[in-house]
């Protein structure tokens, strides 16, 4: 099976991850500490001309940078905690982590990008700002643009290459993830670059028309951008902490695989939901094929069990044995297939 939200954790019962998804893991790392690096120089630089010219929309998007900086940190750690192998304490593994840390992400672009920057445009909307030069206004956005543009550049790579691998459209795939570091780089690089374009507005109008009203207005804007994927962002890392059932694609070829395996004569039951980036938990019943002894069923059982875990996917797999009476799940009218009763009973 392959992961058509995406995939980036550690292998399913073995010693470490495969090739495949220690790569995937290396590139949302890279991705996540070029953004780091972009966004922590154009706060920087946003801020001192904040100060110079006192512009409303510079001071929301020195805000911003300084939001994005923070909430990478955040993501960074949510890479490194989620990629622990699971143990005694936590059977399904610590990829769930990775949804905590991207969650105090999007609180933190919501608070210190959104509110702030809202705040500001608000409190000087009215107000006239003193005439100042805006060569240095422009001159840090056109740096801020370039550099938001290669850490934009290197997320959209990672997106579109994982999304084709997985026949998706990369907005698709990005929506759809269950890589919630790469899925924030995105749409916060995104708005970065949108929030750049909305502040040179604002600053060009109020140069135009001598009105500092645009340049609040620019701040509000950006600040109103910044809420909308903040709020974004939360939705999907709780859908993920809650328990985010996998695609149906995804579904369906689980059970292909399982019902296609040797040792089974039906399925009455799978399903199928996210522990982590790239990382599943499956629950199934199955009829076994034969008429093999309770000790043998329980021992045949564990081996399939065993031998579904090896894929690069599943973290842990529980496969119960069906009752008598359990009706054969048919894949084609199971629009649901996650909510089918299980018919099934620990072995």
């Amino acid at each position: 099976m392959a992961d058509t939200a995406s995939g980036t954790a550690g292998a399913p019962g073995q010693g470490g991850a495969p090739a495949k998804e220690q790569g995937q893991a290396s590139e949302s790392l890279l991705t996540v500490l070029i953004a780091l690096a972009a966004n922590t120089l154009i706060a920087i630089a946003k801020s001192v001309v904040a100060v110079i010219t006192g512009s409303a929309s510079m001071v929301a998007e020195a805000a911003h940078s300084w939001a994005d900086a923070g909430n990478e940190i955040f993501l960074l750690t949510a890479e490194r905690r989620a990629g622990k192998p699971r143990d005694a304490t936590h059977p399904f593994g610590y990829g769930r982590e990775a949804y905590v840390w991207s969650m105090f992400a999007a609180f933190g672009l919501f608070g210190a990008g959104a509110v702030v920057s809202v705040w500001h445009g608000v409190s000087v909307l009215g107000h006239e700002e003193p005439e100042t030069s805006y060569t240095w206004a422009y001159a840090v956005l056109a740096i801020a643009f370039v550099l938001e543009s290669v850490s934009f550049v290197q997320a959209t790579r990672q997106a579109r290459s994982e999304a084709k691998a997985r026949g998706l459209r990369p907005l698709k795939f990005i929506a759809d993830t269950s890589n919630p570091t790469l899925r924030a780089v995105f749409a916060e690089d995104a708005a970065a670059l949108i929030g750049l374009v909305i502040a040179g507005l604002g600053i060009v109008l109020h140069q135009v028309t001598g009105n500092a009203m645009w340049d609040a207005i620019g701040s509000i804007l950006v600040g109103l951008l910044l809420g909308v994927v903040a709020i974004f962002l939360i939705g999907r890392n709780r859908d993920y902490l809650v328990g985010q059932a996998v695609r149906p694609e995804l579904w369906r070829r689980a059970f292909d695989d399982l019902s296609g395996s040797e040792d089974v004569e039906r399925v009455t039951f799978l399903h199928l939901e996210f522990v982590g980036p790239g990382r599943v938990f499956l629950v199934a019943a199955v009829d076994l094929t034969g008429d093999d002894s309770e000790s043998q069923v329980a021992v045949r059982l564990a081996e399939l069990g065993r031998r579904v875990e090896e894929r690069e996917l599943v973290e842990r797999a529980m496969i119960t044995l069906s009752r008598p009476d359990a009706a054969t799940l048919d894949p084609d009218e199971a629009a649901t297939p996650a909510t089918r009763p299980a018919g099934g009973r620990m072995s």
